[in-house]
C-alpha cells in the first residue's frame, strides 16, 4: 500500500504549498492494459476495438514494468482500456503489483463485474473502482456507449462491487447532451451508493473529435466548476474534478471571496494536488508500451519495450517541458494561477499542435493581461 502521511489534507487560502514538491513526483499512472472493449462509446479517448492486439504488452512485460516503477516510485495505478476485464490476466497484474505495495484500482464500465468477477476484486484486495454514468437517464446513456442495456449491465455490476465490498467511484464526462442533468448524475450516484463522484470535461480525442460539436462552451465550463465547488460543500461523498484544471483557479478564486480557506485531500484516491498532471505527476501507459504524459495527450514520449519506464520519466524532453511552467504559452504563460492550474495540455495540442500553447476553454484573464489592456 501507499506510504502512510500524517497530514491527508493541508489548509491553503491563496497559494498552493505543494509547488515547493518536486514537479516529477509520480503520484499516479493510467495503464490502459488492453485496448478492446464491449463498448462502443461515443467520446472513447482510445478508439477501442473489439479484437485484442496481438502486440499487446505480455504478462511477464507487465510484471517487467511494474518492477521498474517501483524501483523509484509508489503510485497509484489505474488499470484501464478498452475495458479492462476483457483480458483475461488482468487480476494476475493487480496481484502482482498490489504484492509490490502499489495500489491498483480499476477503471471498468462495470457491466462486465459479476458477483465472481467482484469477489476476485475483494481477494486480490482492490481497494476501489471506477464506472461511468454520463445520463441518469438509460436511453441516453445507453446511445453514449453505443450498446443498449449497458446502463442497466452497469448498475448490475456496482451492486455485485457493492455486495463483494468493493468501494466504487463515479465518473462522469459532461457535454451538451447531458450539461443539464449533471444534478440528477450527482444524486443517483449518492443513491446507489458511490463513494466519489468524477466529473471529466470532454477532450477531443480518439473518437471524441467526432463529438467537438458536443464540447460545452467556455462560459458554460464556468458555470459547471461553480457549481461543482458548491456541490463539494452539500454532499456526503467526495467530489473532484478532472481534465478541468481550471477548478484549482475557481477553488481559489471562490475561497477568497468568502473569506475562507481551502481543505483538499491531497494523498490517496481522490487527491487533489493541482489542474493539469500530464507529465508532472502522472502519465499514461498504453496496451503497446507507448508512454505519454496524458491519455488524452497523444505524444510520445518513449516505450516501455525500450526504455526502462524510469528512465522515461525523468528523461523525456516532453515530460521535461511540461514540469518547467514558465515554458507555457499565451494567457496560460503570463496567469498567476498557472502553477496550481496550468491550462489542459491536451486540449491545448489538440487545437493548436502545440502542447505548451494556452488552453482554449479558459474564460479567465490573467491580471497581467488585464493590467496590459487597462495601459493600451
Amino acid at each position: 500500500m501507499q506510504k502512510k502521511h500524517k497530514d491527508k489534507s493541508k489548509l491553503e487560502s491563496g497559494s498552493w504549498s505543494l509547488e515547493a514538491e518536486a514537479a516529477s513526483s509520480l503520484r499516479m499512472i493510467a495503464w490502459e492494459i488492453t485496448g478492446v472493449c464491449n463498448l462502443k462509446c461515443a467520446h472513447c479517448r482510445a478508439s477501442a476495438i473489439s479484437e485484442r492486439n496481438p502486440n499487446e504488452l505480455s504478462t511477464e512485460e507487465c510484471f517487467a514494468l511494474i518492477d521498474n516503477i517501483v524501483s523509484f516510485s509508489n503510485p497509484v495505478i489505474i488499470l484501464t482500456g478498452g475495458e479492462p476485464l476483457m483480458r483475461e490476466d488482468v487480476f494476475d497484474i493487480a496481484k502482482y503489483g498490489m504484492g509490490k505495495g502499489l495500489r491498483m484500482v480499476i477503471a471498468t464500465n462495470g457491466t462486465l463485474i459479476t458477483d465472481d468477477i467482484a469477489r476476485k476484486m475483494a481477494e486480490v484486495g482492490i481497494p476501489r473502482v471506477s464506472v461511468s454514468l454520463d445520463s441518469a437517464i438509460p436511453e441516453v446513456h445507453d446511445k453514449f456507449r453505443g450498446v443498449k442495456g449497458a446502463f442497466e449491465a452497469s448498475l448490475k455490476g456496482l451492486e455485485a462491487a457493492k455486495r463483494a465490498g468493493v468501494e466504487f467511484q463515479i465518473n462522469t464526462t459532461i457535454t451538451k447532451r447531458n450539461i443539464d442533468e449533471i444534478e440528477d448524475i450527482l444524486n443517483l450516484t449518492i443513491k446507489i451508493g458511490a463513494v466519489a463522484h468524477h466529473i471529466f470535461l470532454l477532450v477531443p480525442t480518439g473518437r471524441g473529435k467526432e463529438l467537438a460539436n458536443e464540447e460545452i462552451p467556455p462560459e458554460d465550463y464556468e458555470k459547471v466548476l461553480n457549481w461543482f465547488y458548491d456541490k463539494k460543500k452539500e454532499v456526503p461523498i467526495q467530489l473532484k474534478a478532472t481534465c478541468a484544471p481550471h477548478f484549482y483557479r475557481v477553488m481559489r478564486q471562490r475561497a477568497k471571496e468568502e473569506g475562507g480557506k481551502i481543505t483538499v485531500q491531497t494523498h490517496g484516491l481522490d487527491a487533489m494536488t493541482r489542474g493539469c498532471l500530464g507529465g508532472t505527476s502522472f502519465c499514461f501507459i498504453s496496451h503497446l508500451g507507448q508512454i505519454q504524459p496524458c491519455g488524452y495527450l497523444e505524444i510520445d514520449c518513449g516505450n516501455a519495450r525500450k526504455k526502462p519506464f524510469k528512465e522515461i520519466w525523468e528523461n523525456s524532453k516532453i515530460f521535461n517541458d511540461l514540469r518547467d511552467f514558465s515554458k507555457l504559452e499565451g494567457k496560460c504563460g503570463i496567469c498567476e494561477y498557472k502553477k496550481v492550474c496550468g491550462g489542459c495540455r491536451a486540449r491545448a495540442y489538440a487545437r493548436t499542435g502545440n502542447y505548451l500553447a494556452e488552453e482554449p476553454y479558459c474564460v479567465y484573464e490573467p491580471k497581467a493581461k488585464q493590467g496590459e489592456r487597462i495601459k493600451g
